[in-house]
């Protein structure tokens, strides 16, 4: 596992929302595309912030305390800043980030020019995939 690097195991693409997008909006996307998180982008596509499913769950159980529950937009739930690895960053990089964070999951981005725009995401459920995988060819 020592030399696996990130896109080796990253799910590549992206599915971005802008940091004003309705929170109702973010939930249908996230059902629509049948994932767990969305990656809030500036205008010029750099990483703002995530907003996950649990993000959503969270805030929808305090709803009754909010009084402003339906104006929400995913910069009020996004976490930020956005904790990212490169491609080529190694697995074991990518693990120990994701412990120190105590996080699900990575932005994979790549610089563009002057500008650094998300190309994938690496989840621990991809991590459990794989080593999942790596496991079993070894037996």
């Amino acid at each position: 596992m020592k030399d696996k690097k990130v896109k080796d195991w990253m799910h590549r693409g992206v599915i971005t929302c802008r940091p004003e997008t309705p929170i109702a909006e973010v939930a249908a996307v996230m059902d629509f595309h049948d994932i767990s998180a969305l990656v809030a982008v500036a205008e010029n596509g750099a990483p703002l912030g995530v907003i996950s499913r649990t993000d959503l769950v969270n805030a929808r159980f305090i709803q009754p305390y909010m009084k402003h529950w339906r104006g929400l937009n995913a910069e009020h739930l996004m976490t930020q800043p956005v904790v990212s690895v490169s491609p080529d960053s190694t697995i074991e990089e990518a693990v120990q980030l994701l412990n120190e964070k105590r996080i699900h999951r990575l932005v994979v981005v790549e610089r563009e020019s002057a500008r650094i725009r998300p190309v994938g995401i690496l989840s621990v459920t991809d991590l459990a995939r794989h080593v999942g995988e790596e496991t079993k060819s070894e037996e």
